[in-house]
């Protein structure tokens, strides 16, 4: 059996009355793409959060490489390798996208930003964005002003930003959120390209994405995982269906709709 990279043990976060995670305990394979899915307040945006450390859970336990990080803060664990792209990219919109990614090094790095005018141009910064750009498939757009791009790439580029800390985890959060067919076709192909040379558990509700790249499916709702298993296994389970994959229009043998 491969051995686990992440492994969540009972973790427990309440918000009020609403229990938003309940009890979960997962395992997160090296190299796996492993798909986190359910329906809007299942609680899969908190789950990411504990993952971080920007939430921080009631009980339980997070290992990183068997390194117990529930109480490590934010950038203990990117240290570590956990990197986040959020539903809402954070890029600054002024900067070029090869300037937004080295910015995304430095920062990693641990330097400050009251030399970034000067340190913008440093090949130390510039080489390793670089490569992460030609990564996503962004390269040739390396001089473009975010404010030039498409919704597309700039999610291609805030994914960028995440490779460029040298994460051996990446977690996504609906990257595919609003983008018509054609970009989330290209978004299918980076993420496909990446899939065994790191750690990725994607969040997401495009069910034609999820079941092309998953290794595993986890599905969530209420709070609750009620089932973790291969794609096939995930679409013929008749309580998943009830619960999530029911509420699809359509149910084909390459994939789900959403």
């Amino acid at each position: 059996m491969a051995e686990a990279l992440l492994e969540i043990e009972s973790l427990t976060k309440r918000f009020g009355g609403v229990v938003a995670s309940d009890t979960i305990s997962l395992a997160l394979f090296r190299g796996e793409l492993h798909a986190l899915i359910g329906p809007n307040g299942a609680g899969k945006t908190t789950l990411i959060g504990q993952l971080t450390g920007e939430i921080k859970p009631d009980s339980g336990r997070i290992r990183f490489d068997a390194y117990d990080v529930t109480a490590l803060p934010v950038h203990r664990r990117s240290q570590l390798g956990l990197a986040r792209s959020f539903q809402i990219a954070s890029l600054f919109p002024e900067f070029t996208a090869l300037d937004n990614v080295a910015l995304a090094v430095q920062a990693h790095a641990g330097h400050s930003f009251r030399f970034w005018r000067a340190a913008r141009r440093e090949p130390e910064l510039r080489e390793p964005a670089r490569d992460a750009l030609a990564r996503v498939g962004l390269v040739h757009r390396a001089e473009v002003r975010v404010t030039d791009l498409s919704h597309g790439e700039r999610r291609q580029l805030e994914i960028a930003m995440a490779l460029a800390t040298r994460p051996r985890m990446l977690l996504l959060d609906e990257p595919m959120a609003g983008m018509g067919p054609e970009e989330s076709a290209r978004l299918v192909e980076t993420l496909r390209q990446l899939k065994g040379t790191l750690t990725i558990l994607l969040v997401e509700h495009d069910m034609d994405a999820v079941f092309a790249l998953a290794d595993r499916i986890t599905v969530m709702v209420y709070g609750r995982i009620i089932a973790s298993d291969d794609p096939a296994a995930i679409r013929a389970d008749a309580a998943v269906r009830e619960a999530y994959l029911g509420e699809q229009d359509e149910v084909r043998d390459e994939g789900v709709h959403g």
